[in-house]
């Protein structure tokens, strides 16, 4: 597994600055994602007089297990978001070829995407104004959209919208023995010490990222690409974006998270004006995407972090799989501030044990 963070110290200047500019666009990113999937939903929901499905508590704790519905205003995404440009001899297992380019020709014939003959070929680069609103109309389009550093430019800090329709044709067999060779538990094989072995390791594959074991299409497809690119030496970020869990989880730099829509009542809202100093007139205006009487609806964030029995063993040993020890644990909680409010921090707010 590459390990970034060390690399860092041996980037140019050139490859740090690109590093940083990279890290603000995801932060970027997901703030766009965050309106698209859950405040974008809400309204969706409540528009069509639907109660909000609002995730539990339990719902986010490590080994969770998240109820089986698909809910039809929840909106989904999946996002590819690499530091550099894939080398074609990926091509083997991920799906990026001259017909799901995005250009003019390949939108206009995609049935599912309503985009004009006057398309604008700049819409595709993240630095146009026009960028989000182009990203948004693309994100319902099954499997990825991939955003790397455009190839065909010299200029290595540009990032656009690549491939649309992407596939990453990569067996979650072939992602979990990666990961657990990584780890030391197997040597080479995923089955050489058994079925029973094997499929735990795949069970805890899925815990590593934060998910049940065999959750839904678009989560499974983020992990096993989350996986692959571990394998490139830059930096990648996958963001996944369900109906049935209501959460954009994002995986970046080896860090997982979730965004989920909180309820927060009354009591809830003064001890987070009390703790932060805040009015509850400013809270509600930068931190409620919703209010109804003295209760509202905020954004809060699960930052997930590796056990010991999820990093690889200091002396290099093959050990024996525990399946019963935790791989991931909530490192911190945060109350976001709302999509379009850039002056305020998240706030801590540890609610899941509680």
């Amino acid at each position: 597994m590459v390990n970034h963070r060390l690399k860092q110290e041996s980037l140019s200047m050139e490859n740090r600055l690109r590093r940083s500019i990279y890290r603000i666009l995801c932060d970027v990113l997901h703030t766009e994602l965050v309106e698209y999937t859950l405040v974008d939903s809400y309204f969706e929901f409540k528009n069509n007089q639907i109660e909000y499905p609002f995730v539990e508590k339990r719902e986010l704790k490590p080994r969770a297990r998240i109820p089986d519905v698909e809910y039809q205003f929840q909106n989904s995404c999946l996002v590819i978001f690499l530091e550099d440009s894939i080398p074609t001899e990926h091509k083997k297992y991920i799906r990026f070829f001259n017909d799901n380019k995005v250009n003019k020709k390949n939108l206009i014939q995609s049935k599912n995407i309503p985009i004009s003959i006057n398309y604008d070929r700049t819409l595709k680069y993240m630095d146009s104004p026009n960028f989000f609103d182009f990203l948004t109309m693309l994100l319902p389009v099954d499997y990825a959209l991939l955003i790397e550093q455009d190839p065909t430019l010299k200029n290595k800090s540009r990032y656009c919208l690549t491939y649309f329709h992407v596939r990453v044709d990569w067996p979650i067999a072939d992602a979990a023995e990666e990961l657990a060779r990584n780890l030391r538990y197997i040597s080479k094989d995923l089955y050489e010490k058994g079925d029973r072995y094997a499929e735990d390791i795949q069970k805890k594959f899925f815990e590593f990222y934060g998910l049940p074991f065999m959750a839904g299409g678009r989560r499974t497809a983020a992990i096993v690409s989350a996986q692959y690119f571990n394998r490139l030496n830059f930096l990648s970020t996958i963001y996944a974006g369900s109906s049935e869990s209501r959460c954009l989880i994002k995986i970046s730099h080896g860090a997982v998270s979730k965004t989920i829509l909180m309820e927060l009542s009354d009591d809830d809202i003064n001890r987070l004006c009390s703790e932060n100093n805040i009015s509850r007139r400013r809270f509600a205006k930068n931190y409620l995407i919703d209010r109804y009487g003295k209760s509202g609806v905020g954004i809060f964030q699960t930052i997930y972090a590796p056990t010991v029995h999820s990093y690889p063993p200091e002396d290099g040993r093959l050990r024996e799989l525990n399946p019963d020890v935790f791989w991931i644990t909530v490192e911190n909680q945060f109350l976001l501030p709302r999509p379009d409010v850039w002056k305020y921090p998240p706030l801590n707010y540890s609610v899941i044990y509680s």
